[in-house]
């Protein structure tokens, strides 16, 4: 079988001889090669890419360009609405001021380049204390406030308060990618750096704090403190996570003293009570002592004005009768001696002794002004109207 040409278009003769590579006839041992006429030819082939004869070699050459354009095609990628596109050129993260939107784009294809297109609305959560009863879980922190839903894990759980007492602690941890680029590249697992750091910082902040302040109204504030250490330390790792909530499922001694506890929690209530019922009743006898303290002041201070004044008075009328008395002496001396009788004998019983009759001499006294009041009837009163 002949050919006429190679995958070149290369002379070919008959036979099994040697052949030229750019065609033209087989050389012989005693003709010398053509340069001039070598690099003619070759560049002739390169101007004409496509082989002239052979259809093995078009055949080759069409699938490599087919999978060249294939290649290059697949430098197409798509990012959805939940992701942002994080584009790297031989392992380096190019876009990193703006990850690309969701939407189509287009970069070099792999290996030169590569996409990752991280999840960045999804709200993830940490569970520690704790671990979901069934292997699902749930997302919502309502869905483990019965603890059926919960199988406990004390060795994360277990915390020791500002004043030395030993507490169980649930809580949650809700977070979401804030940059992409960060949470692939930064932090080899982000997820274990989240449960980590959430774990220490509540640590901290509980050994700062009563237990009564764990277990009853500083809730709230525990959990506000947490949140922010927590992601201030994220930050700083360079994770990319943005810390959405911490919340507080549960908080309790451990199983094994719950009973000593709440034996000391009802000694402190009765503490208390005892407290308050003693401020109660210091509360209700201080005010009436202060009241009969303040009435007796102003009592005594009204009897010293009367007293004072009552003398004041005397002393004046005494200045005033020594005066008159000076002035006249037999006039004064009788008035004297006639107020001081009247005010002896107005009260006495009057006893006449008439010693002219006959017998002991004592005759009652009538008082006849005093009968005949008794006598009249009472005077009715006027009405407003002037009718009787």
């Amino acid at each position: 079988m002949t050919n006429s040409g190679g995958p070149w278009g290369q002379y070919s003769g008959g036979g099994g001889g040697p052949k030229r590579p750019f065609g033209g006839p087989p050389p012989s041992s005693r003709d010398p090669i053509d340069i001039e006429d070598l690099i003619r030819k070759l560049k002739g082939n390169f101007k004409n890419p496509l082989p002239s004869g052979g259809y093995t070699g078009n055949l080759v050459v069409l699938l490599l360009m087919a999978s060249v354009a294939l290649w290059l095609l697949s430098g197409f990628y798509r990012v959805e609405s939940d992701q942002v596109g994080i584009e790297m050129l031989f392992g380096r993260w190019t876009n990193e001021a703006e990850p690309s939107p969701p939407g189509l784009h287009y970069y070099w294809p792999y290996p030169i380049g590569s996409v990752e297109r991280p999840v960045v609305t999804r709200e993830n959560r940490i569970t520690i204390g704790f671990r979901p009863a069934s292997s699902g879980g749930s997302r919502f922190a309502s869905d483990y406030a019965d603890r059926s839903a919960r199988e406990d894990v004390p060795d994360e759980g277990m915390m020791l308060t500002g004043d030395e007492n030993i507490v169980d602690i649930d809580f949650i941890v809700f977070w979401r990618i804030k940059s992409g680029g960060d949470y692939l590249f930064n932090v080899r697992d982000p997820e274990v750096a989240v449960k980590t750091v959430s774990e220490s910082v509540l640590r901290e902040v509980v050994g700062k704090k009563p237990i009564v302040a764990a277990l009853t109204e500083r809730r709230r504030e525990i959990e506000q403190e947490a949140l922010a250490a927590i992601q201030t330390r994220m930050d700083s790792y360079g994770t990319g996570v943005l810390v959405k909530n911490v919340q507080l499922l549960d908080v309790a001694p451990p199983p094994s003293v719950i009973d000593s506890f709440n034996d000391v929690q009802r000694s402190r209530a009765d503490k208390e009570k005892s407290r308050n019922q003693a401020e109660a009743y210091r509360n209700s006898i201080l005010p009436v002592a202060r009241g009969e303290a303040v009435k007796l002041v102003q009592e005594a201070e009204a009897y010293r004005q009367q007293v004072v004044s009552k003398a004041e008075g005397d002393a004046k009328r005494f200045t005033a009768v020594y005066n008159a008395y000076k002035d006249s002496k037999d006039v004064t001396s009788r008035r004297l001696y006639l107020e001081t009788l009247e005010e002896i004998l107005q009260n006495a019983k009057t006893v006449v002794v008439d010693g002219k009759g006959g017998g002991t001499g004592v005759v009652p006294y009538l008082p006849l002004p005093e009968i005949q009041k008794k006598a009249a009837p009472a005077v009715p009163s006027t009405p407003a109207g002037g009718q009787p």
